[in-house]
Formats: structure tokens, C-alpha cells, sequence
């Protein structure tokens, strides 16, 4: 279990935590455009380093340096914050409703997401059980995506950036945390069933 986790953190933490601590040190240093500039710096950095490290750079990543690129520019060209960390924030909704609309199916998106963090074995991913796990899985994680967005919209229309900031992350990162615990103990239980048939 301990590989999985080593295995998943610095996923979570490139990809939620130090973009919004890199943005909040521009913000502290230098204001909303120096927000805006260090968010996109770190994510080009991100592209260069692995470039320099002769890595391949994934699809989402590119996808992702495109999409803080044309949020930051609107952002700058506006002056307007709140379109930066609006278009996030509906695809935190987006995401909510393909777990639940992906639920039932054949191969829900957080199967994908599961074993893109974590590579299991398909024996172990088609087993029976470990389907149900997957259709919880996905109640789970959509409920919890939608009550992130709907707490981030909240922040982002009632309370300063500063603010928003703070306290969006600190909420989600304990709402992510405590699903992700609720989700690896599931794994636990789900997989102990499955080894002792």
C-alpha cells in the first residue's frame, strides 16, 4: 500500500497543491499579475524540465500549460482574477458529473483515474467486487467534486482572492484527504475479499 501511495502523492501534490501555494507566493510578492506569472512559470517550467530530463511530456500536462496560458492571459488583458479561477472551477463540476454519469458503466472514469495513479493488475481491475468498488467509487468521488465546486464558486463570488485562496484550499485539501483515506481503506477492505477468494 505504501508503494501506492509513493506513487500517487507527488501526482496530487504537482498537480493541486503547488500550483495555488506557486500562484498565492506571486500574489504575496508581487500582486495578481505576479500570481498570474509564477502560476505560469511553474507550469512551463514543469514542460522544460522534463524536456531537459529528455522525459516524455504527457498529453494533460501540454493541455494543461494551454489552458493556464489562455486563463492567464484573459486574466491579465481583463484584469479580472475571478476568470482564472472560474473555468477550474466549472471543471471541478464537469468532473463531478462524469463520475456519476460514468458510474454505471462498463469502465467508469474513475477506474482511469485509479489506475492511471495506481497500476493494478486487470485481473484485479475486472474482478466482480472490484466493479462495485469502482461504481461507490465513483458516488463517491462525484459527490465530493460536486461539493468542491459548489464550496469554490461560493469563496470565488463572496469573499476576496487572498481569501478564496486560503480557505478553498485548506477545505478541499481536508475534503480531498478524507475521501482519499475513505477511498484507500475501501481499496484495503475490497482487495483483502478478493485475495482470500
Amino acid at each position: 500500500m505504501n508503494v501506492l501511495i509513493r506513487h500517487a502523492v507527488p501526482r496530487v501534490l504537482e498537480g493541486m497543491i503547488l500550483p495555488v501555494a506557486v500562484f498565492y507566493a506571486g500574489l504575496l510578492l508581487a500582486g495578481i499579475r505576479g500570481g498570474l506569472v509564477m502560476a505560469m512559470a511553474w507550469v512551463y517550467g514543469g514542460v522544460a524540465l522534463r524536456l531537459v530530463q529528455r522525459k516524455a511530456v504527457p498529453g494533460t500536462v501540454l493541455l494543461a500549460m494551454l489552458a493556464i496560458t489562455v486563463r492567464a492571459v484573459l486574466a491579465l488583458v481583463t484584469g479580472d482574477v475571478v476568470i482564472y479561477f472560474l473555468q477550474p472551477t466549472l471543471g471541478v463540476f464537469c468532473a463531478s458529473l462524469a463520475f456519476l454519469a460514468t458510474a454505471a458503466t462498463p469502465r467508469p472514469l474513475i477506474e482511469r483515474v485509479t489506475t492511471d495513479l495506481v497500476p493494478l493488475p486487470d485481473h484485479l481491475v475486472h474482478h466482480p467486487r472490484m466493479r462495485r468498488f469502482f461504481v461507490h467509487l465513483s458516488l463517491l468521488w462525484g459527490a465530493v467534486q460536486f461539493a468542491n465546486g459548489s464550496l469554490s464558486l461560493w469563496l470565488l463570488f463572496s469573499e476576496p482572492i487572498e481569501t478564496y485562496l486560503i480557505v478553498r484550499t485548506a477545505a478541499v485539501a481536508v475534503l480531498m484527504l478524507l475521501a482519499a483515506l475513505a477511498s484507500l481503506l475501501a481499496f484495503k477492505r475490497v482487495l483483502r475479499a478478493v485475495q482470500r477468494h
